[in-house]
């Protein structure tokens, strides 16, 4: 109730500021607008600013109703089962994959499944039950890697529902169907204003996917613009070249060897020499035949190597680097770059017919054995030569499983992604056989998924041997969470016997006894979880 002295009139409108700087001041040093002064002052304020308020409050007319929002469309695709249905639930509830280091105990990592799971509801065609959608947009919005195959799996109503939620506004840039989404291959009109009036990022998008479905269109289109872009934009669009990289690419990529830009020459003659039979690709074959060969002088042949005295005009045109990095001498730095570029197919005939094993195994003078084997191993990563690859990864159990070219784990995974998906398992397998697990990390992240049988017995066996000698049980831990996603689930009987506590050996870390059983005992959780779901999707285990 308001409580007033005498009855009071409504301030006049636009009078609001001059209560509100009255009751800043204060009644003692400005009187209230039709108010007495004194002790009655305050209240009469207070009055004034009552009336006012219920003055304004009567007065408002109410705002034309907005538009109510269309009905969500319909998804016509299966509904998923139930049991799946329950389980996608619980995937989306987990967050303990989320927290910080620490002791992770026995309980599966909920979170990091959830892309498996996604995948195979995609496989299988199924809708999202429409309760989960906040849900799945939230893990799509937190996690870059979910959102295709989320998107995928939300379908139309999540586009529907990120038109109401400005949080979820990403699913209309990306999703397919969506208004943010690419132009089909037929709309050429709105390819070509895209093309010309996009942003940077959406054009650089719209490239890759005309790319991806259509290679000569795509060079059509950047060759349209191509003399009035930017450098560091005719960079990123003439990388864009590498997938559906072929012999027709060659003229565009030859006119880019003139790039006023070095990075882009440089690009350009990269893309080259991965197309064996390019012009270029013979010219850095004619400079490197000059500087290798086989010596037969000797007890034994043996390859002899004269590198480059000097970077000509020609060859920083066909992207050659003239100065060589800190540390690096210029004629090696010149050597390399000549020999990575060239088809690695020459050098049977050029070094007597022999193999690309043979060539390995020849001796080479003078110290440049590193130098050339490094430089044919980047040649067969860029030209994707598997039989190069093979000879120089040379046998998994060899010393040092280093082969005679791989100077590096992150070579060795190069090389590997040359080979296919069993022979490429089956040589991690040996790997892992002959070395244990301490490097090997790295090599199975280029291993297809689920692990192949050989080799998730190699991975369960070296664990286990890891166990019993009493190593340092964290420095498995990244082998174990690649497991817990990578291995087949049918090797989930296979490790029954590990989930035992360990008797401590005398030097062993405290406590690595208890951590090896609760891996393993998450391990096996996971696995068994993991057969769970694709028996609930109606997929296939393993």
């Amino acid at each position: 109730m308001i409580r007033t002295s005498a009855p009071v009139e409504a301030p006049a409108a636009g009078a609001w500021e001059e209560l509100v700087t009255t009751a800043l001041l204060g009644t003692d040093r400005r009187r209230p607008p039709a108010g007495a002064p004194g002790r009655d002052a305050p209240v009469a304020l207070l009055d004034a600013a009552a009336a006012y308020t219920v003055s304004r409050r009567a007065g408002l007319l109410p705002a034309p109703a907005a538009e109510r929002p269309r009905p969500a469309p319909a998804d016509t695709r299966p509904a998923l089962p139930p049991a799946a249905a329950r389980r996608l639930t619980q995937l989306l509830a987990d967050r303990s994959g989320a927290g910080g280091g620490g002791r992770r105990g026995a309980a599966p990592d909920l979170m990091e499944l959830l892309p498996q799971w996604l995948a195979a509801a995609n496989a299988r065609g199924y809708a999202a039950p429409p309760q989960t959608l906040p849900a799945l947009l939230d893990a799509a919005r937190g996690r870059t890697d979910l959102r295709p195959a989320a998107l995928a799996f939300a379908g139309p109503r999540a586009l529907w529902l990120a038109r109401l939620n400005p949080d979820w506004r990403f699913a209309l840039r990306s999703a397919p169907g969506s208004s943010g989404a690419l132009p089909g291959p037929e709309d050429t009109d709105r390819i070509r204003r895209l093309w010309e009036e996009g942003l940077f990022a959406e054009r650089v998008a719209l490239l890759a996917e005309i790319r991806r479905q259509r290679p000569g269109a795509a060079r059509e289109l950047l060759a349209g613009t191509w003399a009035s872009e930017r450098a560091e934009d005719r960079l990123m669009f003439v990388d864009s070249l590498r997938t559906g990289l072929g012999p027709d690419d060659e003229p565009f990529l030859e006119q880019a060897l003139a790039d006023r830009s070095r990075n882009v020459r440089a690009t350009a003659a990269e893309l080259l020499s991965a197309l064996p039979g390019s012009a270029l690709a013979a010219r850095m074959a004619e400079r490197a035949a000059t500087c290798v060969a086989v010596d037969h002088t000797r007890r034994t042949p043996t390859i002899a190597v004269e590198a480059p005295h000097e970077c000509d005009a020609s060859m920083e045109r066909d992207g050659v680097v003239a100065k060589a990095p800190a540390g690096r001498g210029e004629r090696s730095w010149w050597l390399g770059q000549l020999l990575e570029a060239s088809p690695l197919g020459t050098w049977s005939t050029r070094l007597g017919g022999r193999t690309p094993r043979e060539i390995v195994a020849l001796p080479v003078a003078d110290d440049w054995q590193g130098e050339l084997h490094a430089a044919w191993c980047r040649a067969a990563v860029r030209q994707r030569d598997a039989r190069w690859a093979r000879a120089l990864l040379g046998e998994p159990a060899a010393p040092e499983a280093g082969g005679p070219g791989a100077v590096s784990l992150a070579e060795r995974a190069k090389l590997l992604g040359t080979l296919g998906a069993a022979e490429r398992a089956d040589w991690v397998a040996g790997f892992i056989a002959a070395h244990g697990l301490s490097e090997a990390f790295q090599l199975l992240g280029v291993c297809a998924v689920p692990w192949a049988g050989p080799l998730g017995r190699a991975v369960v066996d070296a664990l286990n041997i890891a166990r019993d000698a009493g190593s340092y049980p964290w420095s498995f831990s990244g082998v174990m969470g690649l497991a817990e996603r990578c291995l087949d689930p049918a090797e989930a009987a296979r490790l029954d016997g590990l989930l035992a506590v360990p008797d401590e050996m005398e030097d062993a870390s405290p406590g690595a006894g208890g951590y090896w059983a609760e891996a393993f005992q998450r391990l096996v959780t996971t696995l068994r979880l993991r057969s769970a779901m694709a028996e609930e999707l109606g997929a296939r285990t393993g």
